[in-house]
């Protein structure tokens, strides 16, 4: 049996925040309840994990209902709406970069038969918007709209490799989590990695998150030649073969920067990360 009073005891509480009150901030706090562990919640879970009241949360998650952002299934628990995903995919480096890619990203997972992702930085995360893979591929723990660690994945090292030097340097302080044995947690190792990444163009992640796979990743240049995103594809650690995995990668990721480059594909949007 569910034992409810455990899980209020062990879950993390968001605490409450002084001078957040607006309804914008209250609605804000309600939508980033939810995340890739907790994907549905209840009203409780809801105004525990955002920190409000149950009566104010109630009346939150009624706004969000009304507009589309929330949707409550027979069981009574509250998931994201399609409304939001439909305004989330309006975001440039999601929806313009997905549609510029995935030609190329189509070409290299029939090249490799393997999993194959495209990802974006945000803050200290790469974040996925884009994963093709098939039945014989090895398992991965990403999905479209994931966050992990910069210092863990291949495509997280090709951004963090490339971003500003204040970036860099934090996300070298640490915390830098383990997932594996042979996860990157030391930071002379970490700037050791990028540097070596900035070096050969690619990044080559093994065995960082899982202990059965490894991930190949490339840079994505946006038309002022900044890198903007990371192509990767993932294999199994027994056979992977990286001296011709890097090139087919590379293959895909100039691919895509030089469609990039075409006119109107992004809208005119360009993007630099601190």
């Amino acid at each position: 049996m569910h034992d409810a009073a455990h899980e209020a005891a062990t879950e993390t509480v968001a605490p409450p925040r002084q001078g957040d009150r607006s309804v914008a901030d209250r609605l804000l706090r309600v939508l980033d309840a939810f995340d890739l562990e907790r994907p549905a919640l209840s009203l409780t879970d809801i105004s525990r994990r955002a920190g409000l009241p149950l009566a104010t949360a109630h009346r939150m998650v009624a706004k969000l209902v009304s507009w589309g952002a929330l949707e409550r299934d027979g069981a009574g628990d509250y998931h994201i709406g399609l409304r939001l995903w439909e305004v989330g995919a309006l975001a440039p480096r999601g929806i313009g970069l997905r549609d510029a890619a995935l030609p190329f990203l189509e070409d290299l997972y029939e090249a490799t038969h393997e999993n194959v992702h495209l990802a974006v930085l945000d803050g200290t995360d790469t974040v996925y918007v884009e994963r093709l893979s098939g039945r014989s591929a090895v398992g991965v723990l990403s999905r479209v709209g994931a966050r992990w660690p910069l210092h863990a994945t291949g495509v997280g090292l090709v951004l963090l490799a490339h971003s500003a030097p204040e970036l860099q340097e934090r996300v070298c302080a640490g915390p830098l989590r383990a997932f594996t044995p042979h996860t990157i947690t030391d930071p002379a190792l970490l700037r050791r990695t990028l540097a070596e990444v900035r070096h050969r163009g690619c990044a080559i992640s093994e065995r960082q998150i899982t202990d059965d796979a490894v991930s190949v990743a490339a840079p994505v240049r946006g038309p002022q030649g900044d890198v903007m995103a990371a192509v990767s594809v993932v294999v199994r650690a027994d056979d992977a073969r990286t001296s011709t995995l890097v090139p087919a990668v590379q293959v895909a990721a100039r691919g895509i920067s030089r469609s990039l480059d075409r006119p109107g594909v992004l809208n005119g949007h360009a993007w630099t990360w601190t």
